[in-house]
């Protein structure tokens, strides 16, 4: 476990987006895992295109380097940045895992989009513990 790279694909938009982000970092990162996630990085202070490409890039290079991709789910819709960053990780061949701790949906994957669904092969993680446990068997052929 140790060694292993974790993106945290979520959106960070409101003050609860971003608590609960660092929430699940910090349990990840208590249990070993080393954890990427963009509200942690530089952000758009100008809104230069440079600017909006250096970013761009940087989140491609974090989910380049990664082993897995750990997507928050919750909300009515999911985010468009992280089903961006969904696509680009599936395309990848990376283990995509989800946590949906919305209690307004029945089943953990009710009301996802299909494409979400069949890329987020691990989908069933609703508390941390289960995250773990999925992140895991996920990563247990991966070499750091």
């Amino acid at each position: 476990m140790a060694g292993l790279k974790v993106f945290l694909a979520a959106p960070f938009f409101c003050e609860a987006e971003r608590e609960f982000n660092i929430k699940v970092a910090e349990f990840l990162r208590d249990n070993g895992f080393e954890v990427w996630m963009a509200q942690e990085n530089p952000f758009i202070s100008d809104g230069s295109e440079e600017e909006k490409r250096r970013i761009f890039e940087m989140d491609l290079s974090a989910l380049k380097g990664c082993d897995a991709v750990v997507a928050v789910l919750d909300g009515e819709c999911i985010d468009s940045g992280t089903a961006f960053e969904l696509g680009y990780a599936y395309a990848m061949g990376k283990p995509i895992i989800g946590i949906k701790t919305d209690y307004r949906t029945f089943s953990s994957i009710e009301g996802l989009n299909l494409m979400i669904e069949v890329a987020v092969r691990l989908i069933k993680a609703s508390t941390f513990e289960e995250l773990k446990g999925r992140l895991l068997e996920a990563l247990r052929d991966v070499k750091p």
